[in-house]
């Protein structure tokens, strides 16, 4: 029973560092002070798109639509943002939505495959990012203790429930403005990098 616990201790540690680490990046790139000029499509919402939903946590910019990636399985994955930090790390935010209308299992291939992020639990490490230009396959970053920089989690959908997600991953090289990404079970999609 006590490593069940430390177990769950241990990933919502990993769940608090993931949104921290999230919260801090949304911070540093929607900061404003680049000097950019303002075209008119400004990062200032409309007071009704507050970036905190009612239970104070961070919800993802959708004021665009990167990819949306259709599945035969019956989900729908709309990817909103894919934004580069400082600290060389690519986040990718958006939403995931149940398209049955009946609470369907989440494919246990999002997981991943390695043995490291299979013991970790559910979460949506088996997406990664490909760079077509360089050749190169970028997977969910993890932490010291081997849990996924993801979302983690879901394990069922209730009938056109919508969740929100994230991945972070390395960056890709600054020349390189899109990838791929691959969510296992579902066609690939190209996104543009900002």
């Amino acid at each position: 029973m006590n490593i069940r616990h430390g177990m769950k201790a241990r990933r919502v540690a990993g769940c608090a560092l993931a949104a921290v680490a999230l919260t801090v990046s949304l911070t540093a790139c929607g900061s404003g002070d680049d000097g950019s000029k303002d075209d008119g499509a400004s990062s200032s919402a409309p007071s009704g798109d507050n970036s905190k939903d009612d239970g104070g946590n961070t919800v993802p910019d959708t004021s665009q639509t990167l990819a949306t990636i259709n599945g035969s399985n019956g989900f729908q994955v709309v990817i909103n943002t894919a934004t580069r930090d400082d600290g060389g790390f690519l986040t990718v935010s958006g939403t995931i939505k149940n398209t049955n209308g009946d609470s369907t299992q989440v494919p246990l291939q999002w997981n991943g495959q390695e043995n490291q992020v299979k013991r970790t639990g559910r979460s949506l490490a088996g997406i990664t990012l490909i760079d077509k230009a360089e050749k190169k396959r970028y997977y969910v970053l993890r932490d010291t203790d081997g849990y996924p920089l993801t979302t983690t989690g879901i394990t069922r959908m209730d009938g056109n429930a919508t969740e929100n997600f994230f991945a972070q991953f390395p960056a890709p090289p600054e020349g390189t403005s899109e990838v791929d990404i691959q969510v296992p079970l579902m066609p690939n999609a190209t996104i543009e990098i900002s």
